[in-house]
């Protein structure tokens, strides 16, 4: 049985950890709720719209495609950046700067007339993304109690969950009906929204922690923080191995066709939204557990596909499933570095961040390797077998815990 005394901090910690409120600000949580929706859809919205970008600027479908890409690996680097270059300064003000990036990163693609102009906003968003995605688990725990931190967190991967099943379909309306520019002015309108939100709702939050190179390997060496930093990256670079090519799987293994297909992952959409409701009530009494959860759910789909993946029906149950599992991952291990320390909790998830764009980009690289080399149930059994050793490390390290807790 794994305990969430587990998740607790270090012993030597409490002393240098920022008290949480007594009473939870929950408009100021959803406030980030809104602005993490904001920036997960206009980092998707150009995979829609590839097709009249590149018409209107006059450059390939493929060129467009990599302003997904920068901002991605803008994020990477932006998140430790982010968290370093503004350790002096109010998070409230910090956190407002992150959004106003949106605003302007929105403003800049509405008005591009040319790739130059849209990449710049494209960094842009990837500096506000990465500074959002390092910050959230350090802001939710300063404006809830510890107790509540994990459904604060799931409020705001509700956001991501929202924005990842919508922004593609939404996008493409759009597109159509009144032209891509005008998907970006409405990124930019939910910025705004977001922004006045915190504005009204986040209080003042001081500095907190020591961020810095030296903390941030300091931090490293805490034995819960690389376990659940090897956890995730065995989890997230098997998903998005897997992920990146499950298209040509449902086409080459069950034979669905384009719209099946679409079906099926609006399904792996949905069931990502209930995943992540599912994960922070798990997480809310261990954060190990949940992480261990969503890890072996991942591992069960990608079993299930393998074995029985010429069946549709099966198929589209492992696929589902699969989007449930990978729903409830982010919540679950956010909140277990965040636990994990408390103390440093920027600097923590700066290296999460960090560790999750490394896992998606060798994940993918790799499966495109074992797609071209062993077909689609090559992928989808290294899915298996990564995601089963991270809950593995979860497990193992849980049952470590427990030996010492009783003896």
């Amino acid at each position: 049985m794994i305990d969430n005394a587990y998740d607790e901090a270090e012993p030597g910690e409490a002393a240098t950890v920022p008290a949480s409120p007594e009473t939870a600000r929950w408009p100021a949580v959803v406030s980030l709720t809104l602005g993490v929706f904001g920036l997960v859809t206009a980092e998707f919205l150009p995979a829609s719209l590839l097709t009249p970008i590149s018409a209107d600027l006059g450059i390939s479908s493929g060129t467009a495609g990599q302003t997904v890409t920068v901002t991605a690996v803008v994020a990477a680097i932006a998140g430790p950046a982010i968290v370093i270059g503004t350790r002096s300064l109010n998070r409230r003000w910090t956190l407002y700067g992150l959004t106003a990036l949106l605003i302007v990163a929105s403003a800049l693609a509405a008005l591009a007339n040319n790739l130059t102009l849209l990449l710049l906003s494209r960094v842009l968003l990837g500096i506000g993304l990465g500074g959002f995605w390092a910050m959230a688990g350090a802001l939710a725990m300063r404006l809830v109690p510890m107790a509540q931190l994990p459904r604060a967190m799931a409020m705001i991967f509700t956001g991501v969950s929202v924005a990842t099943v919508t922004a593609a379909p939404l996008g493409a309306y759009i597109g159509a009906t009144f032209g891509w520019r005008a998907a970006f002015v409405l990124s930019g309108i939910v910025g705004v929204v977001a922004l006045l939100a915190q504005a009204l709702t986040v209080p003042s939050l001081p500095p907190a922690g020591h961020a810095g190179l030296g903390t941030m390997l300091a931090v490293l060496r805490r034995p819960k923080i690389r376990i659940g930093l090897f956890a995730t990256l065995l989890v997230v670079a098997g998903h998005f191995a897997g992920f990146t090519y499950i298209r040509p799987y449902l086409e080459g293994i069950p034979h669905l066709d384009v719209e099946m297909i679409s079906l099926v992952l609006l399904a792996y959409g949905l069931g990502g939204f209930f995943g992540n409701i599912a994960g922070g009530v798990i997480t809310s009494r261990s954060a190990t557990l949940g992480t261990v959860f969503a890890a072996g759910g991942i591992a069960a789909s990608a079993v299930i596909l393998a074995l029985l993946g010429t069946s549709w029906v099966a198929s589209a149950t492992a696929v589902t499933l699969w989007g449930f599992a990978f729903g409830a991952f982010p919540v679950s291990i956010q909140s277990y570095i965040t636990r994990a320390a408390p103390d440093e909790a920027e600097s923590a998830g700066a290296m999460l961040l960090t560790t999750f764009q490394i896992a998606i980009s060798s994940g993918a690289v790799l499966g495109g390797v074992l797609i071209d080399l062993q077909g689609p149930l090559g992928v989808v059994s290294f899915v298996a077998v990564a995601a089963a050793l991270g809950a593995s490390v979860m497990v193992a390290r849980g049952g470590r815990q427990m030996a010492l807790s009783e003896g």
